[in-house]
């Protein structure tokens, strides 16, 4: 097994060579080993070629390991964290490479609902190598959790303006469930990329990176829109375009959310990563709110967001963490929908960075 796929907050590596069958096997029972505080793992997927291989090798491990597994099949990361909330189930494992070329695939480990990062990602190298394993005999149960997701996300969001919004879901696994969510809120909208596809075959799904957002950048300039919205391979990060088709980058963004927020929790605490400009702290003292400094990665703004009881946090990446109204977790389409809440009241976009 590859030590060098064993990375700070997540496990990933080329699909074919890095995570063969044996060795996805083998992690699927140390999964189940360390797993043994619940006897159940939600498993979700995203649409890479090599996804549904290596699930089935994964999630034969975890059940010869005495867990059982809750399929939800083919999900946004955001879909998985939130099916642990919603089906109140510790454990979960998201195969995912996110944003990174096709060739590439890998895991995304939650315990406890939250995703473990550094040693705890080494706990379970090592108990892949030393093979000492849990045994027994789990299922796997189906459910769907798609239209519970959906509505939860919809659930205390009030659009009221007429807004036209240009979306890049960039053939990853967002596109199928923005088209429904922009549907029933009667959002005039277009999307690119939009069929789940694990070749990728537009761009790769990085909504953060100016050559991959060109199309949706001439999308909104073209199309008279609101506001143009990028989404990443998995979900879990956000690209935004103002209506003339420049970009708000993460931290313009995070001051954004802070403004609105703000007005109604004064004396909050806002989280933000360490390549977040000064401007963003000077905007938050300005705003009543208490600027926090943190260290890069989601794993960890999550851990510092609960331990701090922040409300709210964010990275340059796209990374957006909403613990008011929401579970402090980054999810690129509720962060839309807050974006798009925002942008209701009347101020353009480019006139809110």
């Amino acid at each position: 097994m590859n030590q060098a796929i064993f990375r700070e907050y997540d496990i990933r590596g080329l699909a074919d060579k890095d995570l063969n069958d044996n060795d996805v096997y083998l992690l699927g029972r140390a999964l189940g080993t360390y797993f043994q505080n619940s006897n159940t793992v939600v498993v979700g997927q995203d649409v890479r070629l090599s996804s549904p291989r290596i699930f089935k090798s994964l999630t034969r491990g975890i059940n010869d390991s005495g867990c059982d597994v809750v399929d939800i099949g083919v999900v946004p990361t955001p879909g998985l964290y939130f099916s642990l909330f919603y089906y109140d189930i510790g454990n979960g494992v998201m195969i995912t490479a996110s944003h990174n070329p096709k060739e590439f695939n890998g895991f995304k480990i939650c315990h406890n609902k939250g995703t473990i990062y550094g040693q705890e990602i080494q706990k379970l190298r090592r108990l892949a190598e030393e093979k000492k394993f849990s045994s027994g005999h789990g299922k796997i149960i189906k459910k769907q959790i798609e239209e519970d997701y959906i509505n939860y996300l919809l659930k205390d969001i009030n659009i009221d303006n007429k807004l036209k919004v240009a979306v890049d879901t960039g053939n990853g696994t967002c596109g199928p469930i923005v088209e429904k969510i922009l549907q029933r809120l009667h959002i005039e909208h277009h999307i690119l990329y939009k069929e789940p596809d694990g070749n990728f075959p537009g761009h790769l799904p990085d909504p953060v990176v100016v050559k991959y957002i060109q199309e949706l950048i001439v999308l909104v300039k073209k199309g008279n829109f609101s506001a143009g919205l990028g989404f990443d391979g998995d979900g879990d990060r956000l690209g935004v375009v103002d209506e003339n088709g420049d970009i708000i980058w993460g931290d313009v963004l995070l001051a954004i959310y802070a403004q609105e927020l703000l007005q109604r929790m004064p004396g909050a605490k806002i989280i933000f990563e360490v390549k977040c400009s000064r401007g963003l702290i000077e905007r938050i003292e300005e705003l009543g709110g208490i600027p926090l400094m943190f260290k890069t990665g989601h794993s960890l703004i999550k851990a510092k967001m609960k331990q701090e009881k922040a409300p709210l946090a964010g990275e340059m990446s796209g990374h957006i963490f909403f613990a008011d109204r929401y579970f402090g977790f980054d999810d690129a389409l509720y962060a839309s929908l807050r974006l798009l809440e925002i942008l209701s009241q009347g101020k353009k976009l480019s006139e809110l960075a």
